[in-house]
């Protein structure tokens, strides 16, 4: 199982993330977002760091705007988490992998939702319900749910994620899931982990899934 941490806005807490081989940095590339990188981490700091793959997080962008910043942090994937249409997403992935987020209530129709974005995406991303809000919730939907989940197509498993999970996390028998995305739990405040945590949480994963 591979790791996200999303919502890095600091440029000592992404080396750190480096430090502790974590699969993937989040950039959140939303303004309305509390943990809006734009103005918080500069675009050379991200493009020149090496040794984790970086992924900034789109709500509804305008496309040439996407294309733009992925060219100025030198991303290497992104996540799309608002409303966007399949052809928005085939466009982008023209240029990067593309991770299309879905937010899961308390039932799910899985072809209804997914279908059309399977042969335009590279991953999936199960994050909670949030009203009229876009993710950030801090809470987890119900995982049973995924077991009923048909496709092969991997998918990214979010919301509400934090250091007591991971004992449920690590018993999953979901051949699909492919990476834990994580954010909210384990920050001090918005956009500035709280590291010690992060560690914790990474060498409790690695020590299962590296043996």
């Amino acid at each position: 199982m591979k790791i996200k941490v999303c919502g890095i806005t600091r440029k000592e807490d992404l080396q750190q993330l480096v430090n502790y081989q974590v699969n993937y940095a989040g950039f959140i590339f939303y303004e309305k977002s509390p943990r809006f990188a734009g103005q918080k981490i500069d675009a050379r700091t991200v493009r020149e760091i090496e040794g984790i793959q970086k992924v900034g997080v789109f709500v509804n962008a305008p496309l040439e705007q996407v294309q733009r910043i992925i060219t100025d942090y030198g991303l290497d994937m992104v996540q799309l988490h608002g409303d966007e249409t399949p052809e928005y997403c085939a466009a982008i992935r023209k240029s990067v992998p593309v991770i299309k987020a879905f937010r899961v209530g308390e039932n799910v129709d899985w072809p209804a939702l997914l279908s059309a974005y399977l042969p335009v995406t590279d991953y999936f991303l199960f994050d909670t319900e949030a009203g009229k809000a876009y993710g950030g919730t801090g809470k987890r939907f119900n995982w049973e749910l995924l077991q009923t989940y048909p496709y092969a197509h991997p998918f990214y498993l979010s919301g509400g994620i934090g250091l007591e999970e991971t004992p449920e996390l690590l018993q999953m028998k979901l051949p699909a899931l492919f990476a834990v995305d994580v954010n909210s739990k384990f920050e001090i405040q918005p956009g500035v982990k709280n590291m010690e945590k992060v560690r914790l949480f990474t060498d409790q994963i690695q020590s299962t899934y590296l043996k």
